[in-house]
């Protein structure tokens, strides 16, 4: 039982791997906020490439 404890305690202060969860959590948060930039970009973008569409049609006909 002596022996489960330690590990258990040597697992608990062990901080190797501590970095990447670290890194991966940032990652995680940069593309939500990258996620939420483009949905508030979605109309003002399909606006824009609708007015080309239509400059470009009106240019050829």
């Amino acid at each position: 039982m002596e022996r489960y404890k330690q590990q258990f305690i040597q697992l608990a202060t062990d901080e190797r791997g501590q970095d990447l969860i670290e890194y991966g959590l940032m990652a995680s948060l940069i593309g939500l906020g990258v996620l939420a930039g483009l949905r508030g970009a979605k109309t003002s973008i399909g606006t824009t490439f609708n007015q080309i569409g239509n400059t470009l049609t009106s240019a050829v006909a």
